[in-house]
């Protein structure tokens, strides 16, 4: 199932957040996307804050060619990168992906060059979306 949000889209898996992380990690790389970082909120929260938290994880996801664009236009572009992409348990076998839409993130800038590069990005991780719904 996926449901589209104000900041992106969202697909729901019949997983656990290992599997839901290692298949979210290979659709991402099939469009060209690397993980830069992978930040495990519920550990940082019980670190940091001595909270419980579901298990939730923040992707940073890179396609290095889309990235250089961006930055080769407008330089300014690198505080909106890298495409987040979290996974999170939501019920018992079930895990919920969310996936920046950078149309979204890159309408705060004026730059015109940047709207080709977010629209690509877009329809990539559109495809990762497809992908992961599709099984």
């Amino acid at each position: 199932m996926t449901d589209s949000n104000r900041l992106g889209m969202t697909v729901q898996l019949q997983s656990d957040l290992d599997e839901a992380v290692a298949r979210v990690t290979a659709a991402l790389k099939a469009e060209g996307f690397g993980i830069l970082t992978e930040i495990d909120i519920r550990a940082t929260f019980k670190a940091k804050l001595g909270a419980e938290f579901r298990p939730y994880k923040i992707l940073g996801a890179c396609n290095p060619p889309l990235a250089f664009k961006a930055l080769s236009a407008a330089p300014e572009a690198g505080l909106l990168l890298p495409c987040n992409v979290t996974v999170s348990e939501v019920g018992a076998g079930i895990t919920e992906v969310a996936l920046v839409d950078p149309l979204v993130m890159l309408s705060v800038t004026t730059q015109p060059a940047l709207a080709e590069v977010a629209q690509e990005a877009r329809v990539r991780l559109e495809r990762v979306a497809a992908v992961l719904r599709a099984g």
